[in-house]
């Protein structure tokens, strides 16, 4: 007798696993209708990656296309100035380069004010006091927000550059400068259409002239000195009494070196954070006496820093302070509690 070998009944256990299609419950033919060329889970439900992953791509260019800062997003054909969402109303009036101005009410417009202190390599170095302002160099070229932007310098009427910053520095040999206030799409701010800006002449030191007064007030008793003699003039010789008369005009002349014992006189006003007349540099050489008399609005300490010499500052009463100058070099003149630059000594 022959053996046959026991792989058949293997082979009939593999065809009848092969059948479980014929096998499948009703639900899945009913889905499959449906959802025709996908292939259902483990449970019959079929996967909605398509529809999905569409709904992640819709969402995702509405965030690249709208999702940017409000600074730096407009329409396509449209210019900054023209920008949406952009506070203020534009008016039709423009400056001199063409920049239309953007209307603010006065409680919320930006104020500016601009002061110009001598730089001793020449030019003027420019501060600025901005008010519901803020400087935003990172946003320039966006649309316009309200309370910030940036500043242009025009120097006698041409503009000649930006502040991105409270200081900024104008060469020498200029004699007016504003500086004006702009968006960040570039437009001016303006109230009752007028741009919001500040204008200062680029004079000298206006401490210079201080001492020149009091020496010309020493020649005055002098003339009436000349008309005494005039009276007794009966005869001709009194003819060359005019002439004593000029070397009696230099006769004060040695007051003059009574001048020198007091030196040069700077007189300063503080009110509030305003300094009259503005931070400037005085010159002086070495050896030279210089009297400081100041008045301010709120107790405070004057403080010459290289020579350090304080002087204590009641509201409304002027305080006086003396000092020889026998130090070259620059030095400031400050308040210690307010933190006020009153002016800058240039000893050589």
């Amino acid at each position: 007798m022959t053996h046959r070998p026991a792989t058949p009944p293997v082979a009939a256990r593999i065809t009848t696993r092969a059948v479980p299609p014929a096998a499948a419950p009703p639900e899945a033919r009913s889905r499959g209708r449906r959802f025709r060329g996908r292939r259902p889970r483990a449970g019959g439900r079929p996967r909605r990656v398509g529809s999905v992953a569409g709904l992640l791509l819709v969402a995702a260019l509405v965030l690249v296309g709208c999702g940017g800062r409000p600074t730096t997003h407009h329409k396509p054909g449209t210019s900054h100035q023209e920008a949406p969402g952009s506070s203020g109303t534009l008016l039709p009036a423009r400056d001199e380069g063409g920049r239309r101005l953007r209307e603010l009410p006065v409680a919320e417009a930006p104020t500016v004010r601009a002061e110009a202190r001598p730089d001793s390599e020449g030019g003027w170095n420019v501060h600025l006091t901005v008010e519901r302002f803020r400087f935003t160099p990172e946003s320039t070229g966006g649309a316009a927000l309200p309370g910030r932007g940036h500043a242009r310098l025009l120097v006698d009427g041409r503009e000649t550059a930006r502040l991105y910053g409270p200081w900024g520095h104008v060469p020498a040999g200029a004699h007016t400068l504003t500086v004006r206030l702009h968006a960040d799409d570039h437009t001016v701010w303006a109230v009752s259409g007028t741009p919001v800006q500040a204008t200062v002449r680029l004079d000298g030191a206006p401490t210079t002239p201080a001492p020149t007064t009091p020496a010309s007030t020493t020649p005055a008793p002098t003339t009436p000195a000349a008309t005494t003699p005039a009276p007794t003039t009966t005869p001709a010789p009194a003819t060359p009494a005019p002439t004593p008369a000029s070397p009696s005009g230099p006769a004060p002349a040695p007051a003059s070196p009574r001048t020198p014992d007091p030196g040069r006189t700077v007189v300063l006003t503080i009110s509030g954070r305003t300094v009259s007349p503005p931070p400037s540099r005085i010159e002086l050489k070495k050896g030279e006496r210089l009297t400081l008399r100041v008045t301010g609005d709120r107790a405070d300490t004057l403080h010459v820093h290289g020579y350090d010499r304080e002087l204590p500052l009641s509201p409304g009463t002027p305080a006086t302070l003396t000092l020889t100058v026998d130090r070259t070099g620059l030095f400031e003149v400050e308040t210690h509690e307010s933190g006020l630059l009153l002016t800058q000594l240039v000893v050589r």
